[in-house]
């Protein structure tokens, strides 16, 4: 609780160091909004941290317990992964969630953040450490390393010190960290989002997930990259979104059929989709357009483009919303709802380390729960194995 009242206590020190990192970048750069901190975004981040001390301590749970015939006693509980490793770019908000999740866990944790933020991430980090020492527990808990590549092979590479590395960013970071670390490594995807509007969705709900899916924060890993509109509905639909999306000047790559429909309708910011345009994480006003002819359509190209994070069906028809959420692979699938809502904090988790999109040990919101593994405890009073 103390940690989320720093950020209370210490907005003005936070936002004053935040304001020196923004200073050094563009403001059309698409990382901007992630680097920039508000009060009611410190606020938000101080109610996740609420959250996650209100969650039940993962740590030292029973997961099972028998007794074996030999008299034997195998009991298997919860523990901490130990030393967290977690690597991400310009998202101050991650210094803190990470950090409280992993306390919250029972691990420590070593941060490296992006150049771009580390002015905000020094400045909370020093207030954390601060918080902790207060407590009696070792500052070293929560570590912050420099910025930039040099060392960084050696802290991947660090499995007498780091028992996990995380990484949370974009794709070239999460596939150089996987490239090089030797210790194991939990990855965060990128998101390449995608949402279908089947023939029988509303049109009108359909027109108010997308717009909201693409604009209301389009920096962020769950928001929108593709629309893909079933050719049934598509003249009647995309026209729809145009009052939207010219208030937002979002930028359309679209296919053939998209690109006929929209100009025909005025829309003015659109240009014919090459190859590359589908499949990209665009984090900004842009997303692109492919018309498709069924729902089969529409999961081949997921397939083919996805990242694995957030995919959505708008659709009224059960029957294929549920063989859509049935098929698509996803780390989490909607129906009828903004991909925006993939948020550990959305979940009721408080806040998430990153939305993992791999299968092993975790995947979609990965939070506390996620941040310990399994110790088996074996009791005996003189067993020996024949």
């Amino acid at each position: 609780m103390d940690i989320a009242a720093i950020l209370r206590i210490k907005a003005d020190a936070i936002l004053a160091a935040n304001a020196i990192d923004l200073q050094k970048m563009a403001l059309e750069n698409p990382l901007y909004d992630r680097l920039q901190l508000t009060p009611s975004r410190l606020e938000a981040i101080a109610d996740g941290i609420h959250t996650i001390a209100a969650l039940p301590d993962p740590c030292g749970v029973f997961m099972s317990s028998y007794q074996k015939e030999n008299g034997l006693l195998i009991d298997k509980i919860t523990v901490p992964l130990g030393v967290v490793g977690a690597i991400y770019e310009a998202r101050p908000n991650v210094t803190m969630d990470i950090a409280a999740l992993c306390l919250r866990s029972g691990n420590a944790v070593v941060l490296k953040g992006g150049s771009d933020a580390y002015a905000t991430n020094q400045c909370m980090v020093q207030e954390m450490q601060a918080v902790l020492a207060d407590h009696g527990l070792p500052e070293e808990n929560i570590c912050l390393l420099p910025p930039g590549r040099e060392g960084m092979t050696e802290w991947l590479q660090a499995t007498q010190y780091i028992d996990v590395i995380i990484p949370r960013g974009s794709q070239s970071l999460i596939d150089f960290v996987r490239q090089t670390a030797t210790v194991p490594v939990i990855e965060t995807g990128a998101g390449v989002c995608h949402t279908y509007v089947h023939r029988t969705a509303n049109l009108a709900m359909a027109a108010a997930i997308v717009v909201n899916a693409k604009t209301q924060r389009p920096s962020v890993c769950n928001a929108l990259d593709t629309i893909l509109a079933d050719k049934e509905i598509a003249d009647d639909f995309l026209p729809l979104l145009i009052p939207d999306f010219l208030k937002f000047n979002v930028n359309i790559f679209a296919d053939e059929t998209a690109y006929t429909i929209l100009t025909a309708a005025g829309y003015p910011h659109i240009q014919k989709a090459a190859p590359e345009d589908f499949g990209r994480e665009y984090l900004s006003q842009q997303c692109s357009i492919k018309i498709v002819a069924e729902v089969e359509a529409a999961l081949e190209h997921i397939a083919l483009y996805s990242s694995k994070h957030s995919e959505a069906i708008v659709c009224e028809s059960p029957e294929v919303a549920e063989y859509f959420l049935r098929t698509v692979d996803g780390a989490a699938v909607y129906h009828n709802a903004s991909t925006r809502f993939t948020d550990g904090a959305e979940f009721g988790l408080g806040a998430e380390v990153g939305i993992s999109t791999q299968k092993l040990h975790a995947r979609g919101p990965f939070a506390l729960e996620k941040l310990v593994c399994e110790k088996w405890i074996i009791r005996g009073d003189g067993q020996i194995r024949k």
